[in-house]
């Protein structure tokens, strides 16, 4: 909004308009500072709404004994956090996105969906004052419906222009051509099409990508960005079970992410790291930047001990929204290896689950999430979330180290 706006004054009142706001790396910090003022400023008077209103965060009394026993000065800690930090999110994508590109648009439809299937889960627990809300096949289907119109969106094939609403993004890949001896190599720029840039799959570290999937590989594709986004956005829910520990996990994860976007939409900065240039990625590095802010304010409230937790309203969401920035940015690998944390959390169930149902009740942990399980082992809880900041800021740097390594 800001962007049309200054655009409108420069059209009819002939207004210089500083170019520092049409700078993604400008608007990436200023959409930081917005939703990290949002948050510490409103996050007060939120909370004391929330008290009011009685939203206090249900314990899991009969499943965990052991657990709740842990977690019992929690019981009427309110939840539904997440509206705060999802809402401050929104304003910086209107004040600060530009809402004529296609990324903006897919990021805030991701924000409300993904919300919503987490507000009406809390609200379903907090109705029945249990840890049971929404079905867990429900909540699989409305992720997986959503997962699947996007997934479509990135494959079927369109016109490419990121200025026009739903159009396919723009890609771009410089290619190199030797001439033979004592001839310079020609060097052109060829831009992908829709299927090739959707198709293509990056792992850290290695130039090249590790699969192109075209034609009807284009099948195994939409099931990999539907397992990348319903599995990021689970992955985040089951991490979210101490006080900051999801909020710092997705903080870390996402500054990684804001630099990939920042330079993927740099062509020059995008080809000598060896990194797809993505048209307008920058873009995605707003918003990314903004929840970097969102999760830092909310971590001001939310650190331990906690007086709010942010809910699978904010859970479900910021995991989603990682995954749907990944695929944009073709960096489903580096989601993997950065939100290691979250990638192992959730195998911590998985396996405590199979193991459950295929070893007669036998299980591999003392409890389930991993988090959890170093609780029963006598870990503080503080102890159990900085030692986890801590594994998750090494992959971050792992993480960005790569791009270097390539």
């Amino acid at each position: 909004m800001i962007l049309l706006f200054l655009n409108f004054l420069s059209a009819h009142f002939f207004f210089k308009v500083p170019s520092v706001f049409y700078y993604s790396s400008s608007r990436m910090i200023l959409a930081a500072i917005t939703t990290l003022l949002f948050t510490v400023c409103l996050g007060q008077r939120f909370i004391k709404k929330l008290y009011e209103l009685k939203v206090g965060q249900p314990i899991r009394m009969e499943e965990c004994p052991v657990l709740a026993q842990l977690h019992e000065k929690k019981q009427d800690t309110p939840t539904m956090g997440g509206i705060l930090i999802l809402v401050s999110m929104l304003v910086a994508l209107v004040l600060w996105m530009d809402l004529t590109s296609s990324f903006t648009l897919i990021l805030f439809i991701a924000t409300v969906w993904l919300g919503f299937i987490g507000a009406v889960d809390d609200f379903l627990k907090l109705k029945y004052k249990s840890a049971k809300g929404l079905s867990g096949k429900k909540k699989m289907a409305f992720q997986i419906l959503f997962a699947a119109a996007f997934s479509l969106y990135l494959l079927v094939p369109r016109e490419s222009s990121n200025k026009e609403v739903f159009s396919s993004p723009v890609a771009k890949e410089q290619i190199t051509i030797a001439q033979g001896e004592n001839v310079p190599p020609e060097t052109f720029i060829r831009t992908l099409k829709g299927e090739e840039y959707a198709g293509r799959y990056y792992v850290p570290f290695f130039k090249k990508p590790l699969l192109i999937l075209t034609g009807g590989g284009c099948i195994l594709a939409f099931f990999i960005t539907l397992f990348v986004i319903t599995g990021s956005s689970n992955a985040v829910n089951l991490t979210d079970g101490l006080d900051g520990l999801a909020a710092g996990c997705v903080l870390q994860v996402s500054i990684v992410l804001a630099v990939v976007a920042f330079l993927s939409n740099h062509f020059e900065l995008s080809s000598y790291l060896n990194i797809l240039y993505i048209e307008g990625s920058g873009e995605i590095g707003v918003y990314l930047c903004a929840m970097v802010g969102a999760c830092l304010g909310f971590l001001w409230y939310n650190g331990y001990p906690a007086q709010v937790f942010m809910g699978d309203t904010g859970s479900l969401a910021l995991g989603g929204i990682l995954g749907v920035c990944s695929v944009l940015l073709r960096r489903e690998g580096l989601l993997a290896l950065v939100g290691g944390i979250f990638v192992v959390e959730a195998l911590s169930v998985i396996i405590q689950v199979l193991s459950y149902k295929l070893r007669g009740k036998k299980r591999v942990f003392l409890c389930a999430p991993l988090h959890h399980h170093f609780e029963y082992k006598g870990w503080q809880e503080t102890k159990v979330v900085v030692r986890f900041w801590i594994v998750g800021l090494v992959l971050a740097l792992i993480g960005l180290f790569s791009f270097k390594f390539q």
